[in-house]
C-alpha cells in the first residue's frame, strides 16, 4: 500500500501533524491506544473514519522500518 493512501500530513490539518489519510486522526493516536493495552478493534471503534486496512497498512510500514537493515538510516534521519 502506498504511503500516500494511509498517512497524509498538511498543516491546514493539525498543524502538519500525520494523520491517517482522509482523516483528522493523527497517526500517533495508534501507537498510543496500542502502548496503553487497546485492541486494535478498539482503537478503530473510538476512531470510525479510519479503517482497518490504514491502521493495518501503517503498523506493517512501521514493522519493516524498524526491522529494516539498514537501520543506520534511521538513526541519521532522526539524529
Amino acid at each position: 500500500m502506498d504511503i500516500k493512501t494511509l498517512i497524509s500530513s498538511d498543516h491546514e490539518v493539525l498543524g502538519g501533524q500525520p494523520v491517517f489519510a482522509g482523516t483528522r486522526v493523527p497517526v500517533e493516536s495508534l501507537f498510543d491506544h496500542l502502548e496503553a493495552g487497546v485492541s486494535l478493534d478498539e482503537f478503530l471503534d473510538d476512531f470510525p473514519t479510519v479503517t482497518k486496512e490504514q491502521a493495518i497498512g501503517v503498523l506493517d510500514m512501521a514493522n519493516k522500518v524498524l526491522s529494516s537493515k539498514n537501520i543506520e538510516q534511521l538513526y541519521a534521519a532522526v539524529a
